[in-house]
């Protein structure tokens, strides 16, 4: 039961509210910036009072960028389809080969099990420019530079090690009595795994996918050596509003809120998801 005070529920509240205010502020400032013009956005001293514009979302969307010096052509839209491509064939692939792997991991320990499985973790922490430059000499030869399937491959290095550790927890927490008395009543392997393990450890798989997807679609640098403009996604392609004649910061924030609003509305989405899984095997009886 709660016990506190009014005045202590009261401080609570104010104590929370800050605390949301803080971290969303710099949100609803970009949304803001994203309504305005560049003229507006640098006025001094800075005001939240203005009249509203679509034009920095128009000028995304039709891919035409005016300032006061030239007008060019962008491809934000194109990026921003290529990020969705590019994060889910990720996504898509780290799980098709990460939830076996860790099923594995978790149920079978043989002899150098341990070594292996941190050796596919430390994927995750190695310096990304330690591997891109033979990466991009290796897919010359191969034909896979420039292109999505190559990307997809390289964006393993970010997906897969956090799947496989993720996941790998999850079908820790889960008894294997359970497996055994479905394996006794005669059923495959392949038939445990697909009717008992994926259903139990779904939500942490769910989990998992989110933040490799989330990884995934923040990714700058491999995107920026590994690919040209036509492939490149939202983080890179954000670049081309640092032009000669000017940063066009009105832009910027309208790119910003369009890039985040994917990411955002998978979250809202999968929010039960994401707490349950993350909740999973955190306390135990």
């Amino acid at each position: 039961m709660d016990h506190m005070s009014p005045v202590e529920k009261g401080l609570r509240g104010i104590a929370l509210s800050a605390v949301v205010l803080f971290f969303m502020f710099p949100i609803f400032w970009i949304v803001l910036m994203s309504l305005q013009t560049n003229e507006t956005i640098l006025r001094s001293p800075p005001s939240m009072v203005f009249e509203p514009t679509f034009r920095n979302y128009i000028a995304i969307v039709t891919g035409k960028l005016d300032s006061n010096v030239a007008s060019m052509d962008i491809t934000f839209m194109r990026n921003l389809w290529n990020s969705i491509l590019l994060s889910a064939g990720s996504v898509a692939v780290a799980l098709l080969l990460g939830v076996p792997a860790a099923y594995a991991f978790a149920r079978h320990k043989f002899r150098g099990s341990e070594e292996v499985a941190f050796t596919l973790l430390s994927f995750r922490f190695a310096p990304p420019l330690l591997v891109l430059l033979p990466l991009s000499l290796y897919f010359q030869q191969i034909g896979l530079a420039n292109t999505y399937i190559g990307l997809i491959w390289v964006y393993q290095l970010i997906c897969l090690p956090l799947i496989l550790w993720i996941v790998r927890g999850y079908f820790e927490d889960i008894s294997p009595d359970l497996e055994h008395a479905y394996r006794i009543a005669g059923h495959s392997w392949l038939s445990t795994f697909r009717r008992i393990a994926l259903p139990l450890a779904g939500p942490g798989i769910a989990a998992a996918g989110l933040l490799a997807f989330i990884f995934a679609w923040n990714n700058f640098i491999f995107a920026l050596v590994l690919a040209s403009a036509d492939k490149q996604p939202v983080t890179v392609g954000a670049l081309a509003f640092v032009t000669a004649s000017g940063i066009q910061y009105g832009q910027i924030a309208a790119a910003i809120v369009l890039s985040i609003a994917p990411t955002l509305a998978l979250a809202l989405y999968a929010q039960r998801y994401l707490v349950e899984g993350l909740s999973l095997g955190a306390v135990k009886g």
